[in-house]
């Protein structure tokens, strides 16, 4: 029996898809990713303007969320919900998106996006040196916060309904669950 795979792409081939096309390209292959659900949305935006605040606060660096690419090898092109990048590295902020790993990143799990966020991504982000990526859980109203160390993940929180998170990248930035998932 002969088995074929299809083509594996690259993000030459990303780059050709119109602008706002709905897909990520994931180890080379384009996944379709739609339009999160206003829950997503909401919390995403809880999340951004908390984060935001804090880091344009204390001047530290720059805060982006989705959609904008994030650039990780020659086959991985993501569209995190939320980056932090520090100033110091501000220069992997390109006119066509991120090239090289964000200092932390946000995930929101999705129905369609919950495998790649907790595996396929995860595994990417460990490799290339996110210094530390949290899963927020919707569903679960809860946020697991991991650390990078020699690239590999450890958990360092985990929060659900009630408490707080906290960053460890970023000292002082706090966030009470009610200010997550206040809708």
């Amino acid at each position: 029996m002969i088995i074929t795979r299809e083509k594996l792409h690259d993000i030459k081939d990303y780059k050709l898809l119109p602008e706002g096309a709905p897909y990520q390209l994931i180890e080379g292959e384009f996944i379709m990713t739609p339009a999160p659900n206003p829950l997503h949305q909401i919390i995403s935006a809880n999340l951004f303007k908390k984060v935001s605040r804090f880091i344009d606060e204390k001047g530290i660096g720059i805060t982006l969320y989705s959609p904008v690419d994030v650039y990780l090898g020659e086959k991985d092109a993501y569209q995190p919900d939320i980056v932090f990048i520090n100033k110091e590295r501000i220069g992997i902020i390109k006119e066509d998106g991120i090239y090289g790993a964000p200092d932390l990143i946000i995930e929101i799990l999705s129905p369609s996006t919950a495998y790649y966020d907790i595996k396929k991504k995860y595994r990417v982000y460990e490799r290339y040196d996110v210094k530390e990526y949290w899963i927020v859980d919707p569903d679960m109203r809860g946020v697991e916060v991991f650390l990078n160390d020699k690239g590999e993940f450890s958990l360092f929180l985990k929060v659900y309904e009630k408490g707080s998170i906290k960053s460890n990248l970023i000292k002082g930035l706090e966030l009470s669950m009610d200010e997550v998932f206040n809708i």
